[in-house]
């Protein structure tokens, strides 16, 4: 079940939308307010107005992309081109203006998170976002090189399966284009443990690891 936020200030509004997202059968939490805690908590996606008591949804726009990749859509009485084409370039992934079409908008809701799931890879508290190549845990980004980054991605798109050292090692090569040797693939491998977590990334003695 996706979980969504919706920022909205309008009570009728908010009641409205919250049950008719609830009978597609999403998870909806509401907040009226830019200052309200539920903005830091992760979430599948966001519904943000932009005219709220207390700020600017805008704000939260550049906060929310450092954070996550879930996507984010604006549902908001401003049909100004210059706000619509600011929003986009600053991370928004829809916009939507007021008065709106209910159906329309879980269309395109579905859409963005269809899209959005087709490019996450998950396993535990580890979220991989392809499009932007970020990777999570829980609520905190996790910052890898480019070729640990290779290697966790090759573990995680085959969760289940046993890697080898071997086709690591074939598919693998460093900043200098030489090819890693097999004591260096060990330290890679370490290293990426001590990131996601001891118990994600699984030892297959003398063969090699899995993710499960």
């Amino acid at each position: 079940m996706s979980k969504i936020l919706l920022v909205e200030d309008n009570d009728i509004i908010a009641k409205g939308l919250k049950y008719s997202l609830e009978q597609e059968g999403y998870e909806v939490e509401v907040a009226g307010l830019l200052a309200d805690k539920k903005l830091s908590q992760e979430y599948d996606a966001f519904i943000l107005d932009i005219m709220l008591p207390d700020g600017d949804g805008k704000e939260i726009l550049s906060k929310l992309r450092k954070k996550t990749t879930s996507p984010i859509l604006f549902l908001t009485a401003i049909d100004s081109e210059d706000t619509i084409v600011e929003c986009f370039q600053e991370g928004a992934d829809d916009y939507i203006t007021k008065p709106f079409r209910t159906r329309e908008l879980i269309s395109r809701l579905n859409r963005l998170l269809k899209k959005n799931q087709t490019e996450v890879i998950e396993s535990g508290p580890i979220k991989i976002y392809l499009e932007s190549a970020r990777v999570f845990k829980g609520e905190e980004e996790l910052i890898f090189t480019p070729l640990e980054y290779k290697i966790l991605l090759m573990l995680f798109s085959n969760q289940g399966k046993v890697i080898t050292r071997e086709q690591i090692l074939d598919k693998i090569y460093d900043m200098s284009g030489n090819f890693v040797n097999d004591n260096t693939l060990t330290v890679y491998i370490k290293r990426i443990r001590s990131k996601v977590g001891e118990d994600i990334i699984h030892t297959m003695k003398g063969i090699g690891y899995r993710v499960d």
